[in-house]
């Protein structure tokens, strides 16, 4: 089940997001896998010819879509089609490819189902992606070591492409950077995932980059940051994350315009840690009367609220909301439609718990660089669902410089006004 935690802290699960995920995931490994075993096929008959020396076992185009039905839905198939001349000498008969990994009449697959969301998390490896068919399956349907291998460097070249692709005509008016835990198998023990997602001009969210960083340290997000500049990204308007000071002191080098904003979430997660569980109740309700003010002014009073009741007892736990009141508050300079997205790091969290869902299940996908590119592979399906930012509108307005106050656009009062 999917859960994602809310601004105000409730948790909301479903499964919707999950099933599609699924389903696209299916959807792609299913194809690649059958290319794959087209390609071995032809490969080992590549010398087969006939007395023109023409070859027997060629390609000849796709045969028309048809929908197998899986464990995770409808998945539409394009299986691709193999002209075999070659004649049996026994029976007289042409010989005919089938595939082993879908028969031509299949139009019901469970087992499918069931081994394509292993594939992304054994598969990165031939040692791994051979049993995981053989259990599920009773076969290796036609996917040898070799053929596995071909399949890894195809899905390892495709996010090199990505971490290397040029930036300069990807604006992002505002990014989501955060340190992602997931249970697999990187370099070091104390590792964790750097991801960066942005929302570009139009409105659209998107991964920007993801790649391996050591305990959110302020070596390892200055050389993403650095990198990602290198590659012609602007500074953006405004990031949110948590409270890591690694990231800050990164971005303040790397992107000096950007503005910051402290991830609610996590500062309330802090919080509670720095208090006694008695009073956990009042101080959460006390956070939430901040961060869900009508404007900065009511905010910055429920800030004094909150000081003034717990600041003497824990002045540790007040310092962590008193000690950072312009970052934790810095939404309400944007567009009032965006706020509910600007104060926490929640699009990262709901992208990859999905992703974390699929890697605990899992011992490990092979080498560090294998699960990197294991855990790429899954945002990737899940990055087509990925829904526009409310009133996307704005965000070209937020590039462009134009002030917001408490929520609302000031120019275009000030216009009406004159």
């Amino acid at each position: 089940m999917l859960s994602v935690v809310n601004e105000d802290g409730t948790i909301e699960t479903g499964t919707s997001l999950i099933d599609e995920i699924v389903r696209e995931g299916a959807r792609r490994m299913l194809a690649s896998a059958l290319e794959a075993e087209v390609e071995q096929y032809i490969a080992e008959l590549v010398g087969q010819r006939d007395q023109r020396g023409r070859r027997l076992v060629v390609r000849n185009g796709r045969h028309r879509p048809r929908s197998v039905t899986t464990a995770a839905g409808p998945v539409e198939v394009a299986a691709p089609r193999v002209n075999d001349k070659r004649v049996d000498a026994g029976t007289g008969k042409r010989e005919r490819f089938s595939s082993k990994i879908l028969a031509p009449w299949c139009r019901k697959s469970p087992k499918v189902s069931e081994v394509l969301p292993l594939l992304c998390l054994h598969g990165l490896s031939s040692g791994g992606f051979v049993p995981a068919l053989e259990q599920f399956l009773g076969s290796t349907a036609g996917l040898s070591s070799a053929t596995v291998t071909r399949l890894t460097k195809q899905w390892t070249a495709g996010h090199a492409a990505f971490q290397s692709r040029d930036l300069a005509g990807s604006d992002y008016v505002y990014v989501w950077a955060d340190g992602i835990h997931p249970k697999i198998r990187l370099s070091q023990a104390h590792s964790c995932l750097l991801v960066l997602m942005g929302v570009r001009v139009d409105g659209t969210k998107e991964l920007i980059a993801i790649a391996e960083g050591l305990r959110e340290s302020t070596e390892s997000w200055a050389g993403l940051l650095r990198d990602c500049r290198r590659r012609g990204m602007r500074d953006p308007v405004l990031v949110v994350g948590d409270g890591a000071m690694g990231l800050w002191r990164a971005l303040a080098e790397a992107f000096p315009q950007a503005r910051h904003q402290r991830c609610w979430v996590h500062k309330t997660r802090n919080v509670m840690n720095a208090l006694p569980k008695s009073a956990q109740p009042g101080a959460k309700k006390g956070l939430q009367e901040i961060y869900n003010a009508e404007d900065r002014a009511h905010a910055e009073k429920a800030v004094t609220a909150f000081e003034r009741a717990y600041g003497a007892k824990w002045p540790k736990a007040t310092a962590k909301v008193t000690g950072e009141v312009d970052e934790l508050l810095a939404f309400y300079d944007f567009p009032a439609e965006h706020w509910i997205r600007l104060r926490t790091t929640n699009p990262i969290e709901s992208a990859f718990s999905t992703v974390k869902l699929r890697t605990n299940v899992t011992r490990g996908a092979g080498s560090p660089t294998a699960a990197l590119v294991m855990v790429f592979k899954l945002v990737e399906s899940a990055q087509a669902r990925w829904r526009a930012v409310t009133a996307p509108r704005l965000v070209a307005l937020v590039r462009a410089g134009a002030r917001f106050e408490n929520g609302h656009l000031m120019e275009q009062e000030e216009t009406v006004a004159a």
